[in-house]
Formats: structure tokens, C-alpha cells, sequence
């Protein structure tokens, strides 16, 4: 029976580290490019400028056959948009998830990106999605579950009448963009103890309105069923002896 987590090596956390700290510093600079005006083929072409000067090369790139360079989701998109024609308009909000595959090891990070003023209920989605990704990084502790990661972040959602989505999950990183556990934003399975050298990727999407998704007609780019905004944040994790690492800050 396969395992369902992975412990890492001293060697491969150092390594996923690099990567870590190549992905933040691709998802800044990514982030500070967009803006009104552009097309989001733009930003995934500025994206892959980016990630070769890290000297790595992107995770998601043909990975699936997934053809860009990073997933840039905008407004009612969730995650897996495609960069192509359409034109960033100011009050938009665009999620950009990126992963730098370094010498073998990834580091997969994400954010949700304003261009102008929002009004306030999509203020208080971003601020509470980013609040519930450090909420579950809280309790990324050695000899916590799983489960105890996802209960924390669901919690910021329930609290604020948010739509959690279902479909998609973080995962486990590090030698490979997905790893087991799968690390759900809401209550499921107990999942895997806690363990020091277990690198998770945190990641929740949370939206304005209902949590039901629907996969548009290029197979990749998933958006809110009602077509009300979503915002995603990411962090890659690793599970220390004392409190958790983030990789990717």
C-alpha cells in the first residue's frame, strides 16, 4: 500500500528551499506587473522572463500538458487560467499560483492580485483568504493531523459566510509539484500525522458566493458556478521540530 505522506531528506528541504525562495521571489515580481491594461498573455510571458532569471524553469508548465507558464485566474476564475487575450481592467482581481521547478525540487506559491479599488465585500474575501492560509499554517505543527490544518482554515470561511471550494486541494510538494496528503480547505479525513521533513502546500480558494465550480471549454481554467469573485492564496510549508517554515514568504 503506497504511503500517504512523504518525509524529506536534509539534502531535498534545502534544495525545495531554494525553490521556495525562487517562487516567492517569482510570484513578487509577477504580482507587481500586473496591472490595467495588459492581457494576461502578457503577464504569463513577463512570468516566464521571471522564472528563467531564478535560473529554474515554471512546474506547471506542459505539466498535464498545461500550456502556460503559470495560472493566472481573474475574477470569477478559481485556478487554472490560462494566460491569452483577455484584458485586465482596473477592479480586477487576478490570482496568480506559481511553481519554479530548481534543480529538481519546487516551490509553489499563490496569491490574489487587486488593479484598483474593490468594494468592500471582495476586500474582506482576499483579506480572509490570506487569513485562512496563515490560520492553517498555525496548526502545521509537528503531531497535529491533517485534518486539524483544514478545520482551521474552514473556520475563517464559516465565519465570514464564505464559500470554501471542494473540488480542488493542497497537496503535498517538494520533489514533486503534487505529493501526498492532499491537505483539504474543509473538514474531511483525518489524513496523515504531522510529521518534521513533510512539506505541505496550504492553499485555499475561497469564494464570494457558493463553493460549486464548473471547468470552462479549454479543460483547464475552473471558475465560480454562480460567476461571483474567487480568491486563492498559497504558501509551500515544511513541518519543522518547532514552529512551521514557511518556503515561499
Amino acid at each position: 500500500m503506497p504511503k500517504n505522506f512523504i518525509v524529506h531528506t536534509k539534502d531535498e528541504i534545502e534544495g525545495i528551499r531554494k525553490a521556495g525562495e525562487a517562487a516567492a521571489y517569482a510570484r513578487k515580481q509577477i504580482a507587481m506587473f500586473i496591472r490595467p491594461g495588459i492581457t494576461t498573455k502578457q503577464i504569463d510571458e513577463y512570468a516566464e522572463v521571471i522564472i528563467a532569471s531564478t535560473g529554474g524553469t515554471s512546474a506547471f508548465h506542459l505539466y498535464r500538458d498545461f500550456p502556460g507558464q503559470i495560472c493566472i485566474s481573474v475574477n470569477e476564475e478559481v485556478i487554472h487560467g490560462i494566460g491569452g487575450a483577455r484584458e485586465i481592467v482596473a477592479g480586477d482581481i487576478v490570482s496568480i499560483d506559481v511553481g519554479v521547478n530548481l534543480n529538481g525540487f519546487i516551490g509553489d506559491n499563490a496569491e490574489t492580485v487587486k488593479t484598483g479599488p474593490v468594494n468592500d465585500k471582495i476586500e474582506g474575501l482576499l483579506l480572509q483568504t490570506e487569513n485562512a492560509l496563515y490560520a492553517g499554517i498555525k496548526r502545521a505543527v509537528r503531531g497535529n493531523y491533517v485534518r486539524d490544518i483544514s478545520i482551521a482554515i474552514e473556520n475563517v470561511a464559516k465565519r465570514n459566510k464564505i464559500g470554501v471550494v471542494r473540488g480542488y486541494v493542497g497537496h503535498g510538494c517538494g520533489c514533486e509539484l503534487h505529493e501526498p496528503p492532499e491537505v483539504p480547505n474543509f473538514k474531511s479525513a483525518k489524513g496523515p500525522m504531522l510529521r518534521p521533513g513533510m512539506v505541505l502546500a496550504i492553499e485555499p480558494m475561497f469564494n464570494r458566493g457558493t463553493y460549486k465550480t464548473v471547468t470552462e471549454a479549454d479543460g483547464w481554467t475552473v471558475r465560480t458556478k454562480d460567476f461571483k469573485m474567487s480568491a486563492h492564496f498559497e504558501h509551500t510549508v515544511l513541518i519543522t521540530d518547532g514552529e512551521p517554515e514557511i518556503l515561499t514568504i
